[in-house]
Order: structure tokens, then C-alpha cells, then sequence
């Protein structure tokens, strides 16, 4: 079995594919790539920490007052994720990619 494993992350590590795959997701490390993680993973939570009763509050009176049952459902679910509160999840996912883009070459 350690055989097996040794020999399948061989073929990985010298897969010219996904290392090419692996570079173009990777953020770049300039200002846009780090603005991006920033503004994609963190500014939303820090939003729901500072605001999360009245964003909660605003959902709610949306979802009471919209006539379309789909619109109704939809700001439910946004009132269910504003009530569980910070995303600890997107926090550690954009710690990890921003030590990837410091860690790297």
C-alpha cells in the first residue's frame, strides 16, 4: 500500500498538467492578488461581525414583506447565514491562501 501511495505522488509531482493548473489558480504576489484574498475573504466577515443584528433585521423584514416565494426563500437562507455569524471556515481559507502567496517563490 506505501507503495502504491509513493508511486501515485511520483506521478503528481512530475505531472507537468497539474503543476501548470496549480500555478494559474495560485494568487499572484503583488497588490491585486493580496487586495483580492483581502476583499474576497475577510471584508465579508468583518461586515458580519460589525453589522450581523442588522443585517439579520434587514433580511427579515425582506423576507416578510416580498410577494415572490422564491425571493421569500432566498432572503431566508441569507437571514439563516447572517444568524450563524462569522465564517471561521473563509477566515482559515484565506489565511492559508495568503501564507500561500508569502510562502512561495
Amino acid at each position: 500500500m506505501k507503495e502504491k501511495i509513493k508511486e501515485i505522488q511520483t506521478r503528481i509531482d512530475s505531472d507537468p498538467k497539474l503543476k501548470e493548473a496549480v500555478e494559474r489558480i495560485k494568487p499572484k504576489r503583488n497588490l491585486w492578488g493580496i487586495l483580492g484574498i483581502v476583499l474576497f475573504f475577510f471584508v465579508p466577515e468583518l461586515l458580519t461581525y460589525i453589522w450581523q443584528a442588522e443585517l439579520i433585521s434587514w433580511t427579515h423584514e425582506h423576507m416578510l414583506t416580498e410577494p415572490l416565494a422564491v425571493q421569500r426563500w432566498l432572503y431566508s437562507k441569507l437571514e439563516e447565514m447572517f444568524i450563524s455569524g462569522v465564517s471561521w471556515f473563509n477566515i482559515a481559507l484565506g489565511v492559508l491562501l495568503l501564507l500561500w502567496v508569502w510562502r512561495s517563490k
